[in-house]
């Protein structure tokens, strides 16, 4: 596989086409107006050009991942990929509209791979006429930092297309988790949601702050970040879309997203990407 077309220019398609295209992938990346595509490539000759500064990568190699990735507004463009990466909002008919296109689009051999953290595999396969080669390929925010990538088979999805996708993720430099049941959540998100629950319960109910809370998962449990440090970065809205999803599923009470959580993504307080979330990012 050497063509990858990724659906979704945000933090997550234009993070791993960064990747992809550093490990010598031809990538297409594809969003519906061009300027957002522009902010995405600007954003990763930034990304490239640290890591050059940092002495990660040469100035030739930059240069030559850049030249490999190039974008469209048309998914029809889709039709010529060894693999297409989905990599849009966590909501389950939007992604569903996605694939029914991109199974008509796509070649009869394209793997067709969803970056979802949270719905199941089988349902966004659903909408297509052969669910056999659709699977789960979650990546982690900031994708050229973070080595985890989970594989996640539907309940229809083949062994053959499981070991391509595999293949495909270890390519870029990822080590696979690979989830043999799309439990909604799968294994990160599930366990990741439940800690973030409980954390936004501690602070709503005034138990501790939300620096202590994060502090206390840092050096407590050796955490890179704490829980809301994490639900700032990725988004609050995020986390209470991936909140509700899991819950759907499970009717599970550890699952639902907290007041508190949902009225500040209603306010618009989202994080990092919005400059307030449970810190300020001004």
């Amino acid at each position: 596989m050497t063509k990858l077309f990724i659906v979704g220019s945000g933090l997550m398609g234009s993070g791993i086409a960064q990747v992809a295209a550093a490990a010598g992938y031809d990538v297409t990346l594809h969003d519906i107006v061009q300027e957002q595509l522009d902010a995405a490539l600007t954003e990763i000759d930034h990304s490239l050009g640290r890591m050059v500064k940092k002495e990660k990568i040469a100035e030739a190699d930059r240069k030559a991942a850049l030249a490999r990735i190039g974008t469209s507004t048309s998914l029809d463009a889709a039709a010529e990929a060894d693999i297409v990466v989905e990599a849009i909002v966590e909501r389950l008919e939007a992604k569903q509209e996605i694939f029914g296109r991109l199974d008509e689009i796509c070649s009869p051999d394209a793997v067709l791979a969803t970056n979802t953290s949270a719905l199941p595999i089988t349902q966004i396969a659903s909408a297509t006429t052969h669910p056999e080669r659709v699977v789960g390929t979650h990546f982690f925010s900031p994708v050229p930092m973070m080595r985890l990538c989970e594989v996640v088979r539907g309940y229809k999805t083949t062994d053959a297309v499981l070991r391509r996708a595999v293949a495909f993720a270890e390519d870029l430099g990822k080590t696979c988790v690979v989830v043999n049941r799309d439990v909604a959540g799968f294994v990160t998100t599930r366990l990741i949601i439940a800690l973030s629950v409980e954390a936004v319960k501690l602070v709503e109910s005034g138990v501790v702050t939300a620096e202590d809370v994060d502090t206390a998962c840092r050096l407590g449990f050796g955490h890179a970040m704490g829980p809301l440090e994490t639900m700032d970065l990725t988004g609050i809205d995020v986390f209470t879309h991936a909140a509700r999803n899991i819950f759907a599923d499970t009717a599970d009470p550890k699952f639902y997203p907290p007041e508190l959580a949902v009225r500040m993504a209603a306010a618009g307080d989202a994080g990092r990407k919005t400059g307030q979330g449970w810190y300020s990012h001004r």
